[in-house]
């Protein structure tokens, strides 16, 4: 997941024409005043055969958003439901995006380049289809961490700046305006589900089955195609719970419309880093009641998996749905006893469990940081320096003895660092300020080749079992 992509051709897909027109409306991007370059990720344009493309052609496509040969004629903005904050809300879809294009990749997976303030779109309602050049940089740091730290998530590939001025309630204004486009591995949510078995139009949702197994899964549907989709769904969305606690991630909005049916994660707003062991700690200043906090996140998304089953009940009885959820609390233990080890560098033979919670305690009972205790403690030995002799740290420092460290776990001159790559919301602030105040870009480029540097050190995620 760290590495370096391997050089790929260009290679343009329109899977997406097999669910049309009933999952889309062709719509057109906004004419932005103006097309500045801020970002380019060529890292991942490489893994698509695009990283080729000169600035003014990647302008071109990315701002203004001429199509690419051989892909989507014209964007469509997806329409899906969603409960949001446990409400259901019918009324939603893409209001400030579309999907651009369809790609695949060095693996042959099949991609979506999708965007976020391209323009309004029928979905927009009252919105003005926009995104802050603020967000922009939020989602680049949010998606480069996360992708160094193994959580499966969308690349932002693109952030241009379009000369506009927004005027926006959360965040002082008037603010630079800019146009992102992500790269991710489908742009199908759960939502997506939702709106077809709520107009019950189950040749839709077989379509929509169909299609997440075969151009997703690259799998063949078998006697029973919907439970099949539910326990893939139910596996990767259990590792990505997984991969949020181990990364110390608070997504913010863990509605049902921002779930993809492939596990990936994507969509950030108001995301943070908790800086501790914090269950309760959460991202969304609207998060009145703690409903997707630091440690209910699982739980959160579990939730909005069972709904998943419920629009699948035309197609298949309840039992088999059922048993497929029922597998989410063991893989979801499964996946933390799996990641804490890879994150830890340490071989997982051992029973992980006792040494897991001893860790948490020992980090909860005394203030030592996420990043700060993975870091000391990679390969398994406390690095040089690093204090845990507080009793508080006893019942760890017998658990670890039992584990050994990966190959290479320390080769990387990374783990010579005295302090741990983090992501806190004090850094993020200042990153943005430079921009905003200086126009200086620099502090960006220096913590995207920081956080690079930190994922080269961890190295793959773990698979998901």
């Amino acid at each position: 997941m760290n590495q370096t992509p391997q050089a790929a051709k260009y290679r343009p897909a329109t899977e997406i024409d097999a669910l049309m027109p009933d999952i889309a409306d062709p719509v057109a991007a906004a004419d932005f005043p103006q097309t500045i370059l801020r970002y380019r990720n060529d890292r991942a344009a490489a893994a698509v055969g695009l990283d080729g493309l000169s600035d003014a052609q990647w302008i071109a496509h990315f701002g203004r958003f001429a199509p690419l040969e051989g892909s989507l004629p014209r964007p469509l903005a997806l329409r899906y439901h969603g409960h949001q904050f446990r409400h259901y809300n019918p009324d939603i879809g893409d209001g400030r995006g579309f999907l651009f294009a369809q790609v695949r990749d060095d693996r042959d997976r099949l991609l979506d380049l999708g965007t976020k303030g391209s323009g309004q779109t029928p979905y927009s309602r009252f919105g003005d289809g926009r995104l802050t050049l603020k967000g922009g940089v939020r989602e680049i740091l949010a998606t480069e961490m996360l992708e160094a730290l193994g959580v499966h998530t969308s690349k932002t590939f693109s952030i241009i700046e379009t000369g506009e001025a927004l005027e926006r309630n959360d965040e002082p204004s008037p603010t630079r305006g800019a146009a992102m486009v992500r790269l991710s591995h489908s742009h199908i949510r759960i939502g997506s589900f939702q709106r077809a078995a709520f107009h019950e139009d189950k040749a839709l949702l077989e379509k929509l089955t169909d299609y997440a197994l075969t151009r997703l899964y690259g799998e063949t549907p078998g006697d029973n195609p919907a439970a099949q989709l539910l326990g893939r769904v139910v596996e990767r969305t259990a590792d990505l719970a997984a991969s949020y606690m181990i990364a110390g991630f608070v997504h913010g909005v863990l509605n049902s419309d921002n779930i993809n049916v492939t596990g990936e994660s994507f969509d950030y707003g108001p995301w943070r880093f908790t800086p501790l062991w914090d269950a309760g700690f959460t991202a969304a200043y609207f998060d009145h009641q703690g409903l997707y906090a630091f440690g209910r996140q699982a739980e959160a998304i579990h939730w909005d998996v069972a709904q998943l089953a419920v629009s699948l009940r035309p197609l298949v009885e309840a039992e088999p749905l059922i048993a497929q959820l029922e597998r989410f609390p063991t893989l979801y233990g499964e996946a933390m006893q799996r990641r804490f080890c890879w994150r830890m560098g340490v071989e997982p033979g051992a029973e992980p469990g006792p040494m897991i919670e001893a860790a948490v305690r020992g980090m909860v009972t005394t203030g030592t940081g996420i990043d700060v205790f993975f870091h000391d403690w990679r390969g398994g030995t406390a690095r040089d320096g690093a204090s845990y002799g507080d009793a508080a740290w006893a019942p760890f420092r017998v658990a670890i003895a039992d584990f050994s460290a990966l190959p290479g776990a320390k080769d990387h001159d990374y783990w010579a660092d005295e302090v741990p790559c983090s992501m806190h919301i004090d850094e993020v602030e200042a990153i943005w300020s430079a921009i905003d105040k200086e126009d200086n870009w620099g502090p960006l480029h220096a913590k995207v080749a920081a956080i690079r540097r930190m994922g080269e050190a961890h190295g793959d995620a773990p698979a998901v079992a």
